[in-house]
């Protein structure tokens, strides 16, 4: 009785953990509608996360005394909002399937942010991770025939968008371990915060310099728009903690790789992205060096 209890909890858990990865590989669409009917992607973060920070304001009041006078936590206002804000940004005005694979560098960078903040030892296996990544990196980024550049490095704002979301993606991770005896719901605010205020200061500063249009007149279509992707982004973190919770860290991180296979998957369907062989095999290489993180 008591095993199958243990089986059926860690169903729950791992259909948890697919529905967020299925919530955050499908976001790009309705990114790209609310973009339709003039809604920046990173006005359209803002007001998304805004609604989040209600919510747990709602649920926790005592959240903001945490957050107040826990310092450390600012940091991960920073970068979970970076984080939310770029990559957001990116899949809603670039190659889904690109920008996916190149957030998806969070193992190269986890290694580097690892030994810096938490002091942990550069093994064998750390170094194979960061191989494999940077090898999966330099196949996806590599010019194309004929265009004049040599080297593999970001030539579109959706790239370099991608590559600092994968950065402040690993860092918010690191952050989390860091913070893990602070109380949860102060590390969800502190995220959801975030998410909100960068991209609020983003889109302030754009729209102020003529970049991106300010929010347009209120209307029915991308109100309701905003509301059901607050309460799915909402969803999906009340499942990621139940799931995370409940499943040994290597089946957590194969989970939740299902994400670029949600968002690649999509994207082809819906015309957000294509596929090519190149893709296709650096998609490969970066995929695996997360694989050997989970197992790690």
């Amino acid at each position: 009785m008591k095993d199958r209890a243990e089986r059926r909890t860690a169903t729950l858990a791992v259909l948890a953990l697919l529905f967020n990865a299925l919530t955050w590989g499908l976001s790009w669409w309705p990114f790209r509608l609310l973009q339709d009917q003039g809604l920046h992607p990173l006005w359209a973060t803002a007001l998304i996360y805004a609604l989040a920070v209600v919510a747990i304001t709602a649920w926790r009041p005592g959240a903001w005394a945490d957050l107040a006078r826990t310092r450390s936590l600012w940091w991960l206002v920073a970068a979970a909002g970076t984080t939310n804000a770029t990559f957001n940004w990116a899949v809603t005005v670039g190659d889904v399937v690109r920008v996916v694979l190149l957030f998806y560098l969070m193992p190269l960078w986890a290694v580097l942010l690892a030994r810096w903040l938490l002091h942990e030892a550069f093994s064998f296996a750390a170094g194979l991770r960061v191989a494999l990544a940077l090898s999966g990196a330099a196949i996806v980024l590599w010019p194309a025939a004929g265009s004049g550049d040599t080297l593999p490095l970001p030539r579109t704002l959706p790239e370099a968008l991608a590559l600092l979301g994968g950065f402040t993606f690993a860092l918010n991770n690191v952050l989390l371990r860091r913070e893990a005896a602070r109380p949860e719901a102060a590390r969800a605010l502190a995220m959801f915060l975030g998410g909100m205020v960068v991209a609020a200061v983003l889109a302030a500063a754009l729209s102020g310099r003529g970049q991106a249009p300010w929010p347009p007149a209120p209307a029915p279509g991308w109100i309701a728009g905003c509301l059901a992707l607050g309460l799915a982004f909402l969803a999906g973190n009340v499942a990621l903690q139940f799931g995370a919770a409940r499943l040994a860290a290597s089946v957590t991180a194969v989970v939740m790789i299902c994400e670029v296979l949600f968002a690649s998957a999509s994207a082809v369907l819906l015309g957000g992205g294509h596929l090519t062989p190149a893709l296709l095999l650096g998609g490969a290489l970066i995929v695996g060096a997360t694989l050997l993180a989970g197992r790690g």
